[in-house]
Parts: structure tokens; sequence; C-alpha cells
């Protein structure tokens, strides 16, 4: 990396993990740039924040609007967006399709912080 960090943009419903994500996130060198509550609100953050976002973190379920839902709009914004999902166990269908989407890696809940970081270190490989 050149030390300028990768700005990351966190989409999830529950407030647990989005702390956890950013604390994870922060203490590896990535800047959070912003966070929001559904697909929704993400979309609209995204599109206020871009072109200042290198990466999205969008969990699968989520009121308002699911993360598949807002996968495929992020997509037609953004077809070079860098999405890697979040889901529970038990979503790997959804998980498929997400990436099928255009999504370039998930993560599983719960959330180790080991596996967090290599997932997104090879979705930022072309940021290095």
């Amino acid at each position: 990396m050149d030390g300028t960090p990768i700005k990351v943009l966190v989409i999830d419903d529950s407030m647990f993990i989005v702390k956890q994500l950013s604390h994870i996130l922060s203490s590896a060198g990535f800047e959070i740039v912003g966070t929001a509550a559904n697909g929704g609100e993400g979309l609209d953050l995204y599109e206020v924040l871009r072109p200042n976002v290198d990466l999205v973190t969008l969990d699968i379920t989520m009121p308002k609007m699911d993360g598949i839902t807002a996968l495929e709009k992020l997509m037609a914004m953004d077809k070079n967006a860098k999405v890697v999902m979040v889901s529970a166990l038990g979503k790997e269908d959804l998980v498929k399709k997400a990436i099928l989407m255009g999504a370039k890696n998930f993560i599983v809940k719960p959330l180790e912080h080991q596996k967090v970081l290599e997932r997104l270190s090879a979705v930022c490989t072309d940021f290095y």
C-alpha cells in the first residue's frame, strides 16, 4: 500500500456487527467512511460519498431493503463497485447469487478477525 487507507462503507442493520467490522478494519489501517443500517440508506450514502469509497461491506439480511436488492442497485449505479457480502451461516444460496451479481467476496458471521482481513485483502489487491 502507498499509505493511503482503503475507504470502506459498512452497511448492516446490526449495530454490533457495524462496530465489530469497524474495529477490525480500523485496526488494520482501513478507514470507515460511513455506516448505514439498511440497503436504502447504504445506497444513498454511497451516492453521496462516491468516489471516496473503495470498498463496501453489505449484509444480506436487513429490513427495508435487503443486501441482494441493494447489491443489484449498487452495481447498476457503479459497475466497478467492490462489494463484500456479509452473511449468516445457512445463506449459501444468497451468497452465490450475490457473487454472480457482482459481489467480489463474502464474510460469514460470526466474524473472525483474521478471516475478515483475508477476505477483504483478497478484494483489495489492486489497491496495493
